[in-house]
């Protein structure tokens, strides 16, 4: 018998690196299946790859939108095989045919995302923050690139202060369909739904609540998703000219058909050619359904059950992306009549011995249920002595307004098959369970999240699953917030991870940047009235609460989470003499994506978990990464 912890694993941290793919998107293109995906080990870049086995997008190009921050949408292609990206580099859009060199459409100086090519027409959001106030605007680029270096040549449909996403050109050509939302409420909270006549000056807003991804079914049909109910639910109106009816459901159900619009292009759903819907629907998990015009409904057996993404129709083939209870993240193509599923990309069953499902709980907390997913600890050829429970990590996600879904993971089983467990909250502000319980965070970030958090780790303790004194926290962004606001606490946590976390509200709102300016004030409250508040929730003022180690762990380019706020919490807990580390990984920004510091950090955090709760890890030893410690 060897003591949880100290179990060897197979799940290395360089696998874990390259373990499972990234989708970013995915297209069918002529008789070829092509889909975006990260390389950690090329820096982190986005590559397009063929089903052929083709690489068509190489090195050193990478399609990456900075659109609102967090892009998305950052390529599209043609039947022909032309290449539609976004380069990462200087944001412009290029086009790049088969066997030749990329070659721009755009002028520099604006960033560009959300591309959707519609009968040869290519629509964009486009930012530009080089002016004040910054702007704006859902265009039209030409393919032929004559607007490469002439602004005029690009048509702007709609531009403004406010944000816009999810352009859908009707067949007919003459109206577009989009999103817009002020930047004073978050497009969960509230989002119009709008169509403009193109060529014209006219402008329609339909009044939803907080529309997602606009479809048109015909010249006179728009589908959508709003949740009016508390659900994003579908639903269609009848649209002639400008003038749209009354909302009619799809179907109702207690289920989400979206979730929270952080990135361009997600797909929730996609309209076959007689009329059918093949949609996500999330209620913790998710699952695919095919909604037929007389609103019947049927699910389709396919293995994404997380952060699922109907990217591509063709006929009756539909692209779905995402994550699985048993299989590792993954592309399918799945024939909606037949049924028939073919894998494209990842989506490799697991093996159970070593990564068995999630069990989903729900745990009473002082706000009312908690959701999670927890991850035992698990390996064939290792067990604990009897009398031993095992260490536990409660994960925290980012966001807040964000989820995880209970999917099989790399970088879970890295931890859980050496005795480590893993508890993964969605706390009261996530999405995945309607509107009500991401409203539970309204006012209450830095309280509803911690008390969730500190909820599900006491329900772990009490069930008698874990061990009380070895319990961590991690969790990154929002959820590295949480972290320190939760060890403020004190008194369930003998360890905390914080991976670039929010230490400091008051600099928060200060930096941030345009698309997040006012989530603060929805989440703690409206400055300046609020500032004492902002003040009372910070982790920083209250760093003296702080009795046990941290790990920082920081990217030196996030524009986000600024390294200051890792700074200034790493400052407060070195005065204290309260045991830390804190690592800044160079060229990195809002998320880890190179291959080295992937591999450095998990390192890291499990020779910490090891001094911290006194046991040796098999492999703890940390790689040479581009990083500055302090």
């Amino acid at each position: 018998m060897q003591p949880y912890g100290t179990w060897s694993s197979p799940f290395h941290a360089a696998d874990i690196a390259s373990s499972a793919p990234r989708i970013d998107g995915a297209h069918f293109v002529g008789e070829e299946i092509w889909w975006g995906e990260s390389v950690p080990a090329e820096g982190g870049r986005v590559t397009v790859r063929s089903s052929t086995g083709d690489v068509v997008l190489p090195a050193p190009w990478s399609a990456r939108s900075r659109v609102h921050e967090y892009g998305g949408g950052a390529w599209t292609a043609e039947a022909d095989g032309t290449l539609f990206f976004v380069d990462a580099n200087d944001q412009r859009v290029y086009r790049m045919l088969q066997g030749e060199q990329p070659e721009p459409l755009t002028p520099t100086g604006a960033n560009h995302g959300g591309l959707r090519l519609q009968d040869g027409r290519l629509l964009a959001v486009r930012e530009d923050l080089s002016v004040e106030p910054h702007l704006r605007a859902i265009v039209e680029i030409p393919t032929d690139g004559s607007a490469a270096s002439d602004t005029t040549a690009i048509r702007v449909f709609i531009q403004g202060t406010a944000f816009f996403a999810h352009p859908a050109l009707s067949p007919d050509g003459t109206r577009i369909a989009l999103v817009e939302w002020s930047g004073r409420r978050m497009p969960w909270q509230e989002a119009k739904l709008c169509v403009i006549e193109v060529g014209g000056d006219e402008f329609a807003d339909t009044r939803a609540r907080a529309a997602l991804q606009p479809e048109w079914i015909s010249d006179t049909e728009l589908v959508y998703a709003d949740d009016p109910t508390g659900r994003w639910n579908l639903y269609r109106r009848s649209v002639e000219g400008l003038e749209a009816s009354a909302p009619e459901a799809v179907s109702t159900v207690d289920a989400d058909t979206g979730y929270g619009l952080w990135v361009l292009g997600n797909r929730w759903y996609q309209p076959l050619p007689d009329g059918r819907l093949v949609a996500v629907r999330t209620n913790g998990s998710d699952e695919i359904v095919i909604i037929g015009r007389d609103g019947a409904e049927k699910r389709l057996d396919v293995p994404a059950t997380a952060h699922a993404s109907v990217d591509d129709v063709s006929g009756s083939r539909v692209l779905i992306s995402g994550g699985g209870a048993g299989v590792s993240a993954g592309l399918w193509v799945v024939d909606v009549d037949s049924g028939e599923v073919r894998r494209v990309r990842g989506g490799l069953p697991v093996d159970e011995a070593w990564m068995p499902p999630a069990t989903r709980i729900t745990l009473e907390g002082a706000n009312g249920a908690v959701h999670a997913f927890d991850y035992a600890p698990a390996n064939p050829d290792a067990s604990a002595p009897d009398a031993e429970l095992p260490p536990y990590i409660v994960f925290v996600h980012g966001g807040p307004t964000a989820h995880v879904a209970g999917a099989a993971s790399a970088a879970i089983a890295f931890y859980t098959s050496r005795g480590i467990g893993v508890l993964d909250v969605n706390y009261g502000g996530s999405t995945g369970y309607g509107r009500a319980y991401r409203e539970r965070l309204d006012g209450q970030w830095g309280i509803a999240d911690v008390e969730d958090v500190l909820a599900a780790a006491r329900g772990l303790a009490d069930s008698g699953r874990a061990d009380p004194r070895r319990i961590a926290i991690r969790g990154g962004s929002a959820g590295g917030w949480t972290v320190l606001a939760a060890l403020v606490r004190g008194g369930v946590f003998a360890a905390g991870i914080s991976r670039y976390g929010v230490t400091d509200l008051r600099s928060l709102a200060q930096d941030t940047h345009d698309f997040e300016k006012y989530y603060l004030d929805g989440l703690v409250g409206p400055l300046p009235a609020a500032e004492q508040v902002y003040i009372d929730r910070s982790p920083l003022t209250h760093a003296d609460r702080i009795d046990v180690p941290v790990l920082l762990l920081q990217g030196a380019d996030d524009r986000v989470v600024p390294p200051s706020q890792s700074e200034k919490i790493r400052d407060a807990l070195a005065t204290r003499g309260i045991p830390h580390e804190y690592v800044v990984y160079e060229g990195e920004g809002h998320g880890f994506r190179r291959a080295e510091t992937i591999v450095d950090s998990l390192e890291r955090e499990l020779a910490f978990l090891g001094e911290v709760f006194g046991f040796a890890p098999a492999t703890a030893e940390p790689v040479e990464a581009s990083r500055t410690e302090g």
